[in-house]
């Protein structure tokens, strides 16, 4: 998984001037509006306006949560100019004067309930809005966005999260893409499904998460709705939307769902080997259930980007978009067993809070050596020995603390490469046995959940009956060159695994 944005997000600033107000919150409440009683001395407060994220603390917003997206839009290729509105269903976990959701395109209107809301633009991404009459903990929220705008105009810091193209556009990054595409309470601990609809002009295809509810449908004006749908829930980053030119090519995977692969037009000479890496998608998935448990999602499949896209590639749940970087010297089946093996590892078990980001980084990335070990290309043992030796003592890739890298390191090498050496570690410390029976136990204890790293530790402390303070403590807290397991040193430089070319090709784009 990759994420472009470079400039911290703390101090975010808005590039849309002033703040618009409208609606009428001042009105006061009504009765007989179907809300839960509640003693009459509870007073509403706001919803924070961030959950306090230790890396991202303005990311998602306090107050309520969200059970589902109906994602409506309208899409305009040749201007980037996107419409549409969006309807989120939630349920108020306290009693709400205000909420926020966070959303950086112009807001045209909103409504709560079916009433007329008043809004305003605050900070880089806050949306507050003021329904007309509290909202009680407990009652159903159902709020309707409706807004447009030109995504790739719309920077927040100097920035945006929306790619647009020669024939159209991708919405995809990390940890913030929904931003220019829905309003949504953008922090993995509030986890929802989507519908996700589009209209473009006949002749352009949309690919998003999950499956198709129904095929394209034909509209006036020389368009075409495209439709798709994810009925198990994940977080707002997972949601995606590739608009252009692609060729989809669909199957059945070996367990009976739908396997979905896109590949963009563009891609020339370099879409062979996009096909003979994303083509084995059910292979690499059907493999990786036997290690980590049942595949969590109702779908499969890949998309390959233009190739004026994006450089990196990311986990969108049920279907990862990869960049065309990862085709220019052949084939390379290890980034498709890295952004599959998220859909366990960050997309069903998702980051408590973003300094967590090993057990999702760190986990994908030992999964490539396990598929190396799979095919006869090299064990995880001798990955380890060679990504160990290839990082000098002094190397600052031993500063950064896999299990607590940083805002800033979010996404460094160490977080990949030593966070597959950490699990290498407990792997020897614990057994095969028991290793093989912690990775799945994990998936399923926290399914379409959320979890951390101190939670890992003690699932493995469980079920290996072992202390393993040392090896987490050393291998992800300690800054410098841990020294290895007695098991896992080598006296003599290490030869260099068939699969290290691949592996090493695939993270120069994965953890830049």
């Amino acid at each position: 998984m990759r994420r472009a944005l470079t400039a911290a997000i703390a101090a975010l600033t808005v590039t849309t001037a002033g703040t618009v107000v409208t609606g009428a919150p001042g009105q006061a409440a009504l009765p007989g509006w179907g809300r839960p009683k509640k003693p009459a001395a509870a007073t509403p407060t706001p919803g924070s306006p961030g959950l306090g994220d230790s890396y991202f603390p303005d990311y998602g917003n306090g107050g309520y949560d969200v059970g589902h997206y109906d994602i409506r839009l309208r899409y305009e290729p040749a201007t980037d100019r996107l419409s549409g509105t969006t309807t989120v269903l939630a349920t108020a976990t306290q009693d709400l004067s205000r909420f926020n959701l966070d959303f950086a395109l112009d807001v045209e209107s909103v409504r709560v309930n079916g009433w007329s809301a008043g809004f305003a633009r605050e900070g880089a991404h806050e949306l507050v809005i003021t329904p007309p009459r509290p909202v009680l903990k407990g009652q159903q929220l159902t709020v309707v966005v409706k807004y447009a705008g030109v995504p790739s105009e719309t920077l927040v810091q100097g920035y945006t999260g929306w790619t647009r193209v020669a024939d159209g556009a991708l919405a995809v990054n990390e940890p913030e893409s929904a931003w220019w595409w829905y309003p949504s309470n953008d922090h993995p601990t509030d986890k929802a499904t989507w519908d996700v609809s589009v209209s473009v002009p006949t002749g352009v295809e949309v690919v998003s998460n999950g499956v198709q509810p129904r095929a394209p449908l034909p509209e006036a004006g020389n368009r075409t709705r495209w439709s798709w749908r994810s009925v198990k829930p994940g977080a707002t980053y997972q949601a995606f939307l590739a608009i252009g030119q692609y060729d989809i090519v669909t199957d059945t995977a070996p367990n009976g769902q739908p396997v979905v692969n896109a590949y963009s037009t563009t891609l020339g000479e370099r879409a062979p080997a996009a096909r003979a890496s994303i083509e084995r998608t059910a292979e690499v998935v059907d493999w990786e259930s036997g290690v980590f448990g049942p595949y969590p999602f109702e779908a499969q499949g890949g998309v390959a980007g233009p190739i004026d896209g994006f450089g990196f590639a990311l986990e969108t749940q049920s279907r990862p978009v990869y960049g065309p970087g990862f085709w220019r010297r052949g084939s390379n089946p290890y980034v498709v067993v890295h952004e599959n093996a998220h859909q366990w590892f960050g997309d069903s078990v998702s980051v408590a809070d973003w300094r967590h980001i090993w057990l999702n980084e760190g986990f994908a990335s030992y999964a490539e050596w396990l598929w190396s070990e799979e095919q006869g290309e090299g064990t995880a043992q001798e990955l380890f020995d060679f990504t160990y030796a290839s990082y000098p003592a002094d190397s600052e890739f031993w500063q950064v603390l896999p299990g607590d890298p940083g805002a800033g390191d979010v996404f460094a090498d160490a977080v990949y490469d030593r966070g597959a050496m950490a699990l290498h570690q407990l792997r020897l410390a614990v057994g095969d046995e028991a290793f093989f029976r912690i990775l799945p136990a994990w998936t399923a204890e926290h399914r379409y959940g959320n979890g951390t790293i101190a939670q890992f530790q003690a699932l493995a402390e469980r079920i290996s009956g072992r202390d393993l303070d040392a090896v987490f403590t050393t291998w992800l807290f300690t800054a410098g060159r841990p020294e290895p397991a007695a098991a896992a040193r080598v006296a003599v430089a290490p030869a260099q695994p068939k699969s290290w070319t691949a592996i090493r090709a695939a993270h120069q784009l994965l953890d830049r």
